[in-house]
C-alpha cells in the first residue's frame, strides 16, 4: 500500500503549524463571559423582578401612608397652627400630656367606644343572621344580595342627612310611630343616648350588607359535606349553625370585627351630618355625641390647632394598636387553654410481657 508523506520543506525548516490553541483560549474566555452574563441576568430576574412588581405599592404607601404618619407624629411634639405651618415651635410630648389631662378627650374617647360598641354589636349579629338567610337557596337570591349591599353603596351624606330628618324631634316619622305607644317626641339630638343611638342606627344601616356578604362568603366555602355528617347525625338547624357555620367563618368574624373596630374608631361623617350645622363639629351643645374624629376636626380646622390635631390623630392611631395587641393576647390565651384542655393521650400502662 502506497503511502504519501509531507514534502519537506526546502528552506531546511519544519512545516509551520497554525495555532490553534490562542483560538480555543480566546473562545472560551468569550464563552465563559456571555455564561457568567446569562447567570448575572438569571439571578436579577429571579431574586430582582418579584421586588418590581411589588415596588409600586411601597412606593405609593410610602408617599402617602408612611410619610403622613411621620410628618403628623413630627407636628404632634410642636405648637402649629393651621395659618402659618411654616412657623413651629418645639414642645416636646407636651401636646400629649395636655391631652391626657383634657376633659375632652376622655369624654370623646367614652362617646366613641360607647357608639362603637352600640353600632357594631347589633350589625355584626344581624349580618350573620342575614348571611345564613342568603345562604339558602332563594328565589331571587342575586337580587336580595345586591340589595343587601345597597346602603353601603349610598354616599354617606345622603344616608344621614335621611336619618336626620327620621329623627327629627318634631315631624320625624320615628317620633311619629312612638308617638301610636304613648311615649313623647323624643329630643334625639340635644339628649346624650338618644343622640348616639340614632348615629348608631345610621352606622348600622350602612354596614350591615356589607358585613354580610363577607360573612355569606365565608360561609359558601364550607365544605357542604360537613352539614350531610351533622345531618346524618340528627343535628338540627340550629346546632349546624352554632357547631359549624359559625367555627367555619371564624376568621371572618375577627376579621369584620377588626374592620368595625377601625370604623367606629374613626367615626366622623355620621356625627357630624346628624349634628346639622355647628352643633355637629362639637358633637353637641354639650360635646354629648362628640367622637374622637370629630375632636380632631375642631382642634385643627376650628381652633386652627395642628399639632394638638396632630396628637389627637396619633392617640387614635395607639388606640388601635392597643386594641390589636390585646386581640393578639386573647386569641393565644384561648389557643393555649384549648391546647391544655384537648384530648389527654392514654397513660394507662399495660403489663408488660415476661419471658
Amino acid at each position: 500500500m502506497a503511502t504519501s508523506t509531507p514534502a519537506a520543506p526546502t528552506d531546511g525548516q519544519p512545516n509551520p503549524t497554525p495555532d490553534s490553541s490562542a483560538g480555543k483560549d480566546g473562545a472560551g474566555r468569550d464563552g465563559a463571559a456571555g455564561q457568567s452574563r446569562r447567570t448575572l441576568l438569571h439571578r436579577l430576574d429571579v431574586r430582582g423582578v418579584p421586588y418590581v412588581f411589588i415596588a409600586p405599592f411601597f412606593l405609593v404607601f410610602g408617599a402617602f401612608g408612611l410619610y403622613p404618619l411621620i410628618y403628623t407624629f413630627w407636628i404632634s411634639l410642636h405648637r402649629v397652627e393651621l395659618s402659618t405651618m411654616d412657623t413651629m415651635e418645639w414642645r416636646g410630648l407636651a401636646n400629649f400630656t395636655e391631652l391626657i389631662d383634657d376633659d375632652r378627650f376622655w369624654n370623646a374617647l367614652t362617646n366613641t367606644f360607647t357608639i362603637g360598641v352600640i353600632s357594631t354589636v347589633p350589625q355584626l349579629l344581624m349580618a350573620l343572621g342575614l348571611a345564613h338567610l342568603l345562604n339558602y337557596r332563594l328565589r331571587g337570591s342575586t337580587f336580595f344580595r345586591v340589595a343587601v349591599l345597597t346602603p353601603y353603596a349610598t354616599s354617606i351624606a345622603a344616608a344621614a342627612l335621611v336619618f336626620t330628618m327620621l329623627f327629627e324631634r318634631d315631624f320625624g316619622m320615628i317620633n311619629w310611630g312612638l308617638s301610636f305607644f304613648g311615649i313623647d317626641n323624643v329630643d334625639w339630638e340635644s339628649q346624650k343616648w338618644p343622640a348616639q343611638f340614632a348615629i348608631s342606627a345610621i352606622v348600622i344601616w350602612r354596614w350591615t350588607g356589607y358585613n354580610a356578604l363577607l360573612y355569606l362568603a365565608a360561609m359558601q366555602a364550607i365544605p357542604r359535606d360537613l352539614y350531610e355528617a351533622a345531618a346524618i347525625d340528627g343535628a338540627s338547624r340550629w346546632q349546624q349553625f352554632r357547631k359549624v357555620t359559625i367555627p367555619g367563618i371564624s376568621a371572618t368574624i375577627v376579621f369584620t370585627i377588626v374592620l368595625s373596630t377601625i370604623g367606629a374608631t374613626q367615626l366622623f361623617g355620621e356625627p357630624l351630618i346628624f349634628g346639622q350645622g355647628p352643633n355637629g363639629i362639637s358633637g353637641g351643645a354639650d360635646n354629648q355625641y362628640q367622637t374622637l374624629g370629630l375632636l380632631l376636626y375642631e382642634e385643627g380646622w376650628k381652633n386652627y390647632q395642628m399639632g394638638r390635631a396632630a396628637t389627637i390623630a396619633w392617640a387614635m392611631f395607639l388606640i388601635l394598636v392597643l386594641a390589636f395587641v390585646l386581640q393578639r393576647v386573647v386569641k393565644g390565651v384561648k389557643s393555649r387553654r384549648a391546647r391544655a384542655t384537648g384530648p389527654k393521650k392514654n397513660t394507662k400502662s399495660t403489663p408488660s410481657a415476661t419471658s
